[in-house]
């Protein structure tokens, strides 16, 4: 009992760390916001519903920018796309009824995902994603509200105190512990191949999903390996 307390534990820490490593990008969408014209409740509504971080910047961007809405709209779904990866990932452990997986969906996110997924049983895996997944949502949406009340017109100050990095770096330290497996290292190499050939030619969120498809290709060459 004990071992479960501290194993849960680590999990809310590990949880709530990714959270305020993710907030600073909610201040720099808030300020993107009032750039493409959002007013408060625009930005906190895109926050809340939407909550897909980098399919959020890639709308907001393309409206800054005077694209249509439909051009923001197709951004935003392309990059949010791998979201159905990572329902397949973590549905066994999401079980429950229609409304329970309707809300649970909400928080279908990367940091959630790989919170989760690195956890041992499916309690301790609904566990971190819950976690993950509401500490990413509350600061995000906090930290939106911030930068539309008080980071307007900063810029580049994200990219320029190097915070952009956080994210990634956050990600790849979850993602790290299962590259121990050779399975998972060819896998990932394919992914990180596909993706770095696909970015010159192809708009965002093509390569991230080519990347993930590389599973489909990869576990029947693996089974035929195996029987061989």
């Amino acid at each position: 009992m004990s071992e479960l307390i501290a194993i849960r534990r680590k999990i809310r820490m590990q949880a709530i760390s990714i959270g305020f490593a993710v907030a600073p990008f909610g201040a720099a969408f808030g300020a993107l916001c009032t750039e493409a014209g959002l007013g408060t409740w625009e930005a906190l509504g895109f926050s809340s519903f939407v909550f897909g971080g980098s399919s959020q910047f890639a709308a907001v961007t393309v409206l800054a920018e005077g694209g249509t809405i439909i051009a923001a709209v197709v951004a935003g779904l392309l990059l949010n796309l791998r979201s159905l990866a990572f329902g397949v990932v973590m549905a066994p452990s999401l079980q429950g009824s229609l409304l329970w997986r309707a809300l649970t969906s909400q928080l279908m996110i990367d940091e959630a995902t790989a919170v989760g997924s690195s956890q041992d049983s499916h309690d301790l895996r609904r566990y971190g994603y819950l976690w993950a997944g509401l500490s990413v949502f509350v600061l995000w949406n906090f930290m939106t509200w911030v930068g539309v009340a008080l980071l307007s017109g900063t810029g580049t100050l994200i990219e320029d105190l190097g915070i952009d990095a956080t994210i990634p770096a956050a990600f790849l330290g979850l993602v790290w512990p299962k590259l121990s497996s050779k399975d998972h290292r060819i896998l990932a190499g394919v992914g990180v191949v596909l993706a770095f050939i696909l970015v010159p030619f192809v708009p965002p969120g093509i390569p991230v999903i080519a990347a993930a498809s590389a599973v489909l290709f990869f576990r029947p060459w693996r089974e035929k390996n195996d029987h061989e």
